[in-house]
């Protein structure tokens, strides 16, 4: 492995032993809002830029983690045999192993060093991956890596947050900017989504309904979705 992909590993590393305490579980309001929201905007870029029905299209997740988006492109349409995923961490990838179907492609380890051939796949699919790679020009190299397996006509989907944690050193937002920088030939479409996460767990708190309201002003949300296009 490259010396940035062992920093990767190093910081999810100390983000286990800080244990959980609840914040990221599905029961939680301020996820389950968030999640519902995410979905509904993805929902509205595949329907704007997939191209032909999901069931066709290959796609390829960097960063599958335990596979929770990819069962999420499962009820959406797509099938499993045309679903892969590429996971560093090996207790990530074996859970993802064991949530999917066996039909998806599970690999495990340095996301640049996956062997799939060049414009062979109709959307490579990133979701916080690039916010904890601290190193530009691993970021360069992956960015490249990933817009050379798309096939004309298809994209990037690309999910992740734009600004920085003063809590967390271990990551660092990539506003959209930085975006373009990592892919200058697409074409972008892009929605900014998520009511901020500090602000979202105070107000669902409250109620769960105020997540809708405070997600109604831009500038508190703190992700963004975009489909990079490929002509």
């Amino acid at each position: 492995m490259s010396k940035e992909t062992d920093l990767v590993v190093e910081r999810y590393a100390r983000r286990a032993e800080l244990g959980e305490d609840g914040r990221y579980s599905a029961l939680n309001p301020a996820v389950w809002q968030g999640i519902q929201e995410r979905q509904r905007a993805l929902i509205g870029l595949l329907r704007r830029h997939a191209g032909k029905p999901l069931g066709q299209l290959q796609v390829l997740e960097i960063g599958c983690g335990g596979g929770g988006n990819l069962l999420e492109l499962l009820r959406m349409g797509f099938t499993a045999d045309n679903l892969s995923g590429n996971e560093l961490l090996p207790e990530r990838a074996e859970a993802a192993r064991k949530n999917l179907p066996l039909a998806c492609q599970i690999d495990q380890g340095d996301a640049n060093q996956i062997d799939r051939p060049p414009q062979s796949i109709d959307i490579v699919y990133q979701s916080t991956v690039f916010s904890s790679l601290l190193d530009d020009d691993f970021q360069n190299d992956l960015a490249r890596r990933m817009w050379d397996w798309v096939k004309p006509g298809g994209g990037v989907l690309w999910y992740d947050f734009i600004y920085d944690n003063p809590r967390n050193p271990d990551v660092r937002g990539i506003n959209v900017q930085r975006i373009r920088e990592l892919f200058p030939e697409g074409n972008f479409d892009v929605r900014k989504v998520t009511l901020a996460p500090p602000i979202s767990r105070r107000v669902c708190k409250i109620h769960p309904s105020l997540y809708t309201l405070f997600n109604l002003l831009p500038a508190l949300r703190s992700h963004v979705l975009c489909w990079i296009g490929k002509k």
